[in-house]
């Protein structure tokens, strides 16, 4: 990506692909980048820091921007470590700098680096306060729980530029050649998901503004077809499937649990047009299945029972679901059970807790390996699914 956004906004983040998992959950086969960026006017703003895994790199960066000047505020939107880690190295390096955050962003930013001296240092914010730069002007607007609770977004409104914190981020470092859909759906599903109701609430907030720029903490800078993304910001926040289609996850012992799984994906296929698509929740990254249950409008949970429960990678999965508010979706279920078979319950129990769910009447119940009876559930379940 270019270094200069516009004459005036500079790009001094970095990448990092050597991280093996993102938050030590999130596989990143392309990496991650950590963004920050500089305005430069009368007086100079850096936005945001980044992860200490890269403090030199950032440091020299932002020293290169600068180009021997001093900055005169350091803007923090969200004090998750990724961003704010180099908060304290940009205080010692720069000492006569000021602060801006909001109240809570001062409270954590002692949490994490005990001893920090903020004396007559903060510039203390709130929604819709705004700071000067000289022919830029800054706007503060509060963001919380997307998804911490300190996070603020800054409009520069000359330019018309939106710095959205964490909103319309994704995975992968920035000179990654990738569609953007599908790493930055990952995930807002999988950090972000749980908070529908407050990104709505923020959407609404720049729906009032004229942006022509976003630049996100994570990933691309986003300046043309801006619909598309705030289409899909609103799509996933209001929790509505993205596509037609119907997301088969199995979670199976010795593999006969699978195949069952798999036959009905071959039923389904027969039957409808619609994308159908399969999991192996012991060995398929959590993370995409987890976005794939929300992508779609259907989703067919198949485990084995297991110590009287669920496989434990079902377990998880439907743990996974919950924690980020799944719903609006019709569930479809199937069991195997060599004996004592309770995964179908199971299931059900914790599906009828999430909001909206349509559990398919039919469901399949398997004694160990699929047979003729077995097969002809699998045709009803068929049925029912492609009819919904």
């Amino acid at each position: 990506m270019k270094k200069n956004i516009t004459s005036t906004i500079e790009y001094i983040g970095v990448d990092d692909k050597s991280i093996d998992l993102f938050e030590s959950q999130y596989i990143v086969p392309n990496g991650i980048s950590y963004n920050s960026y500089i305005i430069k006017d009368e007086k100079t703003a850096v936005m945001d820091t980044v992860d200490t895994r890269k403090a030199d790199e950032w440091l020299a960066n932002l020293k290169s921007a600068l180009n021997g000047k001093a900055p005169d505020y350091l803007v923090i939107s969200h004090v998750e470590p990724d961003h704010a880690g180099c908060v304290e190295l940009f205080t010692r390096t720069y000492p006569d700098a000021k602060l801006i955050g909001n109240a809570k962003t001062f409270t954590m930013i002692k949490q994490f680096f005990n001893g920090i001296e903020l004396t007559d240092k903060t510039v203390t914010v709130k929604e819709g306060d705004t700071v000067s730069l000289g022919s830029h002007t800054l706007t503060f607007i509060m963001a919380p729980m997307i998804h911490w609770p300190e996070v603020m977004v800054t409009y520069e409104s000359s330019e018309k530029v939106l710095f959205s914190a964490d909103a319309f981020g994704k995975f992968g470092a920035i000179d990654t050649n990738e569609d953007w859909d599908c790493e930055a759906r990952r995930y807002y599903i999988n950090i972000v998901g749980k908070y529908g109701v407050q990104v709505q609430a923020l959407l609404k907030k720049a729906a009032a503004l004229d942006i022509q720029i976003i630049c996100p903490l994570h990933g691309s800078v986003l300046s043309e077809n801006l619909g598309h993304y705030i289409e899909k910001y609103n799509i996933w926040s209001s929790y509505a499937p993205e596509n037609k289609g119907i997301f088969i996850a199995y979670a199976s012992i010795h593999g006969n649990t699978g195949k069952a799984a798999e036959q009905l994906a071959e039923i389904l296929k027969s039957k409808t047009n619609d994308k159908v698509s399969v999991a192996d929740l012991a060995r398929d990254d959590m993370a995409e299945c987890v976005e794939d249950a929300f992508r779609y409008d259907r989703l067919v949970v198949a485990s084995a029972t297991y110590d009287g429960g669920l496989f434990p990678c079902m377990e998880s999965f439907i743990a996974h679901l919950k924690a980020k508010n799944y719903q609006n979706r019709t569930v479809g279920l199937i069991e195997n059970g060599t004996w004592a078979a309770t995964a179908a319950k199971k299931m059900k129990a914790e599906f009828e807790g999430m909001k909206n769910i349509s559990i398919c009447e039919n469901i399949v119940s398997i004694k160990s390996t699929l047979n003729e009876a077995s097969r002809a559930e699998l045709v009803k379940l068929a049925d029912e699914l492609v009819s919904k």
